[in-house]
């Protein structure tokens, strides 16, 4: 057979498998509880909402929905997004500012395209989002990480290690942040910490890329503004997505940036697409012209927070001592703490053969850290199941732990 890797690009021959992924093939079998993926419950999906709706785009707008659209993305919907965007305290924008993109991720690629040569320095939090550092690191990037807090990423050690670096003649290209409901930890910047934020920024002249997939799923908080409303200089790249809040399926999600930004990223895209699915678009935009998103944002909520507690109960009841969990407020994921002596790579080969998945904490740690750590999901499973798969999980590391040498 053709020895086909020697004629990979050295970028290609650096290309790692995404470790979500994976364990989601794993993850299959239907006898297991799968806490890995980010999976909205498919039963929130508005399906006769969305009949009806596709019913109206067909029969009003069907020619234009079913044709290619623009680069930037439907007009109506971009607007929407914007005068929605300026509700939430991101001010001074219009559609002009808006770029529809085909899921989170791709905006993600496109900011690594646009910024990183190979060597390139990026800042990302200890732990952060795996899909973003596969993004920025197939880009042969150099990503430093900053610990985060209670209340998000450190931004005293932030300051010390942008020095550190500086006295090195490195400057940094962007800092990566999920601020609100932070995946995987779960936490929340506070207003006071995005403004010192946007202030570093500042001083030390970095794009801040703001990646906010879960801000409007909240459960006992109350709204905060983006790092992008305190954003005077153009420097916030702010992202979101539809795929937390209406369907994954759609493959639609958002930026809003200044227009040079916007320019940019347009022009990276045409390479890429061409342009985002047009009839997902228009579906999107009627459902939100028809009032009914917030609605079932709603509902989202009020289905997700009582998942949200039984997986903390049962954490509590079920996990041996020693463990660290902090409840939270929004999004979709528990991040916990394990005793001393555990690796949570290692463990998942126990915890697969009880029928129960997670996702390790070294997959969100640039620094091979995170060993004690996993990410628990409580957004698809049914309240049976979670606490089943907790209790099986207890077990796992019960086992675990009597097995580490007093």
């Amino acid at each position: 057979m053709t020895n086909i890797e020697r004629l990979y690009s050295d970028r290609a021959g650096k290309m790692r498998k995404s470790v979500i992924r994976e364990l989601l093939k794993v993850a299959q079998d239907p006898e297991i509880i799968s806490f890995a993926g980010g999976l909205p419950n498919p039963d929130s999906f508005p399906i006769d909402t969305l009949n009806d709706i596709i019913e109206t785009v067909m029969r009003t707008n069907g020619k234009k929905a079913l044709q290619y659209g623009t680069t930037k993305g439907v007009p109506e919907l971009r607007d929407h997004i914007a005068e929605r965007a300026q509700k939430d305290g991101i001010k001074d924008i219009t559609g002009e500012n808006v770029l529809i993109v085909s899921g989170s991720q791709q905006a993600l690629d496109t900011v690594g395209k646009i910024f990183l040569n190979p060597g390139d320095v990026a800042i990302v939090g200890l732990p952060t989002y795996l899909g973003g550092i596969n993004a920025f690191r197939s880009y042969e990037s150099n990503l430093e990480g900053i610990p985060l807090d209670k209340d998000g990423l450190r931004v005293d050690l932030l300051e010390e290690k942008l020095n550190e670096l500086k006295k090195n003649d490195i400057t940094p290209k962007f800092i990566y942040v999920v601020p609100t409901f932070q995946n995987p930890a779960g936490v929340v910047m506070p207003e006071k910490r995005r403004k010192h934020l946007v202030d570093i920024a500042n001083e030390f002249d970095l794009v801040i890329i703001e990646d906010d997939p879960y801000g409007k799923l909240r459960y006992d908080s109350d709204h905060i503004k983006p790092i992008k409303a305190f954003d005077d200089e153009g420097r916030v790249i702010y992202m979101s997505t539809f795929s937390k809040i209406l369907s994954p399926g759609f493959r639609l999600a958002w930026t809003i940036a200044s227009e040079e930004l916007t320019r940019k990223m347009v022009i990276c895209k045409q390479a890429l697409d061409l342009c985002t699915n047009t009839f997902t678009q228009f579906i999107a935009n009627e459902f939100i012209r028809q009032g009914a998103l917030d609605l079932h944002i709603m509902k989202i909520c009020q289905m997700y927070k009582p998942k949200r507690d039984v997986m903390i109960e049962s954490i509590q009841k079920y996990f041996p001592e020693g463990y660290e969990c902090n409840k939270p407020h929004g999004g979709m994921f528990a991040w916990v703490t394990l005793p001393k002596g555990i690796d949570t790579e290692i463990m998942f080969l126990d915890a697969i053969k009880n029928k129960v998945a997670y996702v390790h904490g070294k997959a969100f740690h640039v620094d091979g850290k995170g060993e004690r750590s996993l990410r628990l999901n409580f957004s698809y499973s049914s309240d049976e199941r979670i606490e089943e798969g907790i209790k099986r999980l207890g077990m796992v590391i019960e086992e675990k732990l009597s097995a580490i040498p007093v």
